[in-house]
């Protein structure tokens, strides 16, 4: 927070319950989830209880981040969208939302983000975790992502990470499609994922070139995220 000085915001992280706990229970990543998806009929009492848990740590150090001074937290719920809508609902949204109001109730200026990889049978779900923001990746319409969750709230996204591998005109020409279809208000610019790895440097480069321009061209309401990597 020093080295910055408020010459620009500071943004915190953290992984949702369910996120952390499929790593926890799988023992690293998976492309199957078998594990903690059989848990949940096996042995619901553990991971309920393993899930309070995570949510008391994560709510406690979000409050940490923010009296740190970061001025606003994205929830990656990475692997939220592995769970059928219905069962999101039972193990990942009650989690959630128990952080969201942990952190309004201590930090009500706070901004929080929500973020779901696979996140399009989710959208309206998210929105009712009462975060500010919901982050869309690039499977999801930027245009029907916004009619789906309406005006009332932020969204964050989406350009496909592999545009970055594109030729630069293409590039640009599909950030000023996302910048348009997102509307005049409200739409933080940003990858509908992190950086993939061997993504050419001159093309992130670019990506915030376009973004800054388009500060002077476009309605208030459009900033630009800092993209992530992916490793």
């Amino acid at each position: 927070m020093y080295q910055v000085e408020g010459r620009a915001a500071v943004l915190g992280f953290v992984g949702a319950p369910w996120t952390i706990a499929t790593y926890i229970v799988e023992g690293g990543t998976t492309r199957t989830y078998t594990n903690i998806k059989s848990m949940c009929h096996k042995a619901p009492q553990v991971l309920r209880a393993l899930l309070s848990h995570l949510t008391k740590a994560i709510s406690d150090y979000i409050v940490f981040q923010v009296e740190s001074g970061a001025h606003c937290i994205q929830i990656f719920d990475s692997w939220g969208g592995q769970l059928p809508p219905d069962m999101w609902d039972h193990w990942s949204k009650p989690y959630i939302e128990e952080i969201v109001n942990t952190v309004k109730n201590k930090c009500p200026e706070t901004p929080l983000v929500l973020y779901i990889n696979g996140n399009g049978g989710l959208l309206e779900r998210m929105k009712g975790t009462g975060v500010d923001v919901i982050g869309l990746d690039w499977t999801v319409d930027m245009e029907d992502g916004r009619k789906r969750l309406g005006s009332g709230i932020s969204v964050q996204g989406n350009v496909d990470p592999a545009y970055l591998f594109s030729p630069l005109p293409a590039l640009t020409d599909e950030i000023q499609r996302v910048v348009r279809c997102a509307g005049p208000r409200g739409h933080i610019l940003n990858l509908g994922h992190g950086v993939l790895v061997g993504t050419p440097e001159e093309a992130v480069a670019h990506f915030f070139e376009v973004a800054r321009s388009l500060e002077f061209s476009t309605p208030q309401g459009h900033v630009v995220e800092e993209p992530k990597l992916v490793v």
